[in-house]
């Protein structure tokens, strides 16, 4: 049994492991010969969230997953595709989170209007709070 149990633990720490074996895609660490496909490719990476980082973007991420990402909007990029599709695409592929600028629909409501709530709740606290505490002060007079 513990023999068992010590080639699943191989096994699956073999696996788990194996992504970070591979080599960079090529353009992960590369930048594209002609500067303004550089340029315009440097401005979307900038724009797009790593997934493993989440604070980070993927131009200033190492994480492998940030590479593959670098270089499939290079390679878009260097095809002749538009920063708008390349973004389309990759939202379409890992979701809104992949953005630092989520469109305002149904899921992302809260993120956008959830600041203002709270202001207004905390104004109408505080206004209720001090109205409160001006008719404590005139009764005991």
């Amino acid at each position: 049994m513990a023999f068992f149990l010590a080639v699943l633990a191989c096994f699956a720490g073999a696996s788990a492991t194996a992504q970070d074996r591979l080599p960079p895609a090529p353009y992960a660490y590369q930048q594209l010969r002609d500067p303004a496909q550089e340029a315009k490719a440097k401005a979307l990476m900038e724009t797009l969230r790593c997934l493993v980082c989440q604070g980070q973007s993927i131009a200033d991420s190492d994480a492998p997953l940030a590479g593959d990402m670098r270089h499939e909007v290079r390679t878009k990029i260097a095809a002749g595709e538009s920063p708008e599709a390349i973004r389309k695409w990759l939202v379409a592929r890992y979701g809104n989170w992949v953005t630092y600028d989520p469109p305002l629909d149904a899921a992302t409501a809260l993120l956008w209007f959830g600041p203002l709530l709270f202001l207004a709740l905390g104004g109408w606290l505080a206004f209720g709070r001090f109205r409160r505490s001006d008719g404590d002060g005139e009764s005991e007079i």
